[in-house]
């Protein structure tokens, strides 16, 4: 029981000296995907029961909304007695301009993977992003803007960003094109087919490659600005150093069958390359490149992406790594992955419906306390996974547990979003402490971590502001303070016995301001509170 455990255990430091048949195609797909998963025979001896409400509310607030509700939203939601209030604030999330934030940093982590990069300014790229999750923009047509922008237009640039912040290296834009959009690292497909992976070939890296090979970086020489120019001509060889055999390939997507230029004009170019003229061809191989990887027959695009959000939903993907996707290391639930990526393609790559489909699950559903602790080893998703809240979903919620934002929404739905510059400043700091890189599942906490958590000036701040919780919670008596204590922090009601630990602590101590005070930063560095359950 994690709750208890580390909690207490906190205060106590903080005092111390220092496979079956699917339902009809016309179920819903959340009926389809549980029916999936729960298909072995013996699921269901070992499937924990459905999370309570406090804890579904929680989580789903965290996975779409980004931050945990508030205690006047919590209080609501358990009186409510209506059977559909979880599809009803499913929706009513989904709808939200707090669930344009959260896809923002979702997209952001997977696509930039934390670059800073340059040429295109991160509020450009992120307002751009936001607009594209607040219009419903479809997958497919959000990357092709992505990989066709050239970012000579002032308004197609943000979305050149992907390119030119990886100064369209030939190497590091081949490697996240398989990655990122494909889920295939084939950086070992560089040199030599894949020594270990018998499906990573030579051909599929410089398949990708040759999509992009013919393209430069182009800097005006009037304006400063960077943008991406194209020669009309040049292929691709390859060497393997295994075998010193030297091949070549046209443009192409894995094993589907490369894209062959169309016969040569006697003119190449719109615009023809030239000292300080920006090449721009008449065939262009780049924006093949968008057209190819959305394309239907490109079903690796889709499965790649139905992984990835049933990562952001379950906290692992049904493929682990995320951009390890091959044959010797299939699906857990390949019919699942299967149906979630045909659903996708069904519904026009609508992202915001399949985020809806995984919340009604049964299996999204689930609590994340097993019956018994080996239970959930036999079987995938029969016990709900934690998922450590990434840096912007922590902070947040610190900033909402500890009164520094409103608990009224503190968002509109503009593309630029939140406009409090500290607020912006707070969630970036805690981006460049807890940041791990791209999209991951694993969780490994560093020592500088937790001396921010403990002894970092700005948690200090939130604890000791004037209009925040601790200073709520002080005329308060026991009982009340931890009821406040646990619906602001934890988002749920305190049991009996914690309410009587909570008094007392209190009354174990002669300095009641102060022990308030460590009381809430217990709960606000504590498993419970670091996880999403």
């Amino acid at each position: 029981m994690f709750r208890d455990h580390t909690f207490w255990m906190l205060i106590a430091v903080s005092f111390s000296p220092a496979l079956s048949a699917p339902l009809p195609a016309a179920a819903p797909l959340h009926q389809q995907i549980d029916a999936l998963i729960e298909a072995h025979p013996s699921f269901d001896a070992s499937a924990a029961d459905a999370a309570d409400d406090a804890t579904f509310l929680r989580r789903v607030y965290l996975d779409l909304a980004g931050c945990i509700p508030t205690a006047q939203q919590v209080r609501e939601f358990l009186k409510d007695p209506s059977p559909d209030k979880r599809t009803h604030t499913i929706d009513a999330l989904l709808a939200s301009p707090q669930h344009a934030t959260r896809m923002q940093y979702v997209l952001d982590e997977l696509l930039m993977e934390r670059r800073s990069g340059k040429h295109v300014a991160a509020d450009q790229w992120r307002t751009f992003l936001r607009q594209s999750v607040l219009d419903n923009k479809p997958w497919d047509v959000l990357v092709r803007e992505i990989l066709s922008a050239d970012g000579s237009q002032p308004e197609t640039r943000p979305a050149a960003k992907f390119l030119l912040a990886r100064e369209l290296h030939r190497d590091e834009v081949t490697r996240d094109l398989g990655r990122i959009f494909l889920g295939r690292d084939l950086q070992c497909a560089q040199c030599h087919d894949h020594p270990t992976v018998d499906d990573y070939l030579q051909r599929h890296y410089f398949g990708l490659t040759a999509f992009i090979t013919r393209s430069y970086l182009f800097k005006d020489p009037k304006t400063g600005i960077t943008s991406i120019g194209e020669k009309a001509e040049g292929d691709v060889e390859f060497t393997s150093v295994f075998t010193s055999e030297t091949a070549g390939t046209a443009p192409r997507m894995l094993d589907l069958p490369p894209l062959a230029d169309p016969p040569a004009e006697k003119e190449l170019y719109k615009v023809k390359r030239a000292k300080n003229v920006r090449g721009v061809p008449i065939y262009s191989r780049r924006l093949q490149l968008a057209e190819a990887m959305t394309d239907d027959a490109n079903r690796a695009f889709r499965l790649n992406i139905a992984n990835r959000m049933w990562a952001v939903m379950m906290g692992q993907g049904l493929v682990e790594p995320l951009d390890m996707m091959h044959e010797q290391n299939p699906p857990t639930h390949p019919q699942v992955l299967d149906l979630l990526a045909a659903s996708l393609l069904e519904h026009g790559y609508d992202l915001r419906y399949l985020l809806r489909e995984l919340a009604l699950t049964q299996t999204y559903q689930r609590s994340s306390q097993a019956r018994n602790a080996a239970d959930h080893d036999d079987h995938p998703y029969s016990v709900a996974r934690l998922k450590p809240l990434s840096p912007e979903q922590l902070a947040w919620s610190m900033m909402r547990a500890t009164g520094i934002i409103d608990d009224e929404p503190v968002e509109d739905s503009s593309a630029a979003g939140p406009a409090d510059a500290a607020i912006q400043k707070h969630v970036e700091t805690f981006a460049k402490m807890f940041s791990t890189g791209g999209q991951s599942t694993r969780f490994d906490a560093a020592a500088e971590q937790a001396l921010f958590l403990r002894n970092g000036n700005l948690i200090h701040s939130w604890l000791t502001a004037k209009d925040g919780l601790v200073t709520s919670l002080q005329p308060l008596d026991d009982a009340q303070l931890a009821e406040e204590l646990y619906l602001q922090v934890f988002s749920r009601m305190p049991t009996e016995q914690e309410t009587r630990r909570v008094a007392d602590f209190l009354q174990s101590t002669s300095d009641r301001p102060l022990a308030i005070q460590q009381l809430t930063w217990a709960a606000l560095v504590s498993t419970e509170f670091r996880f999403n359950h």
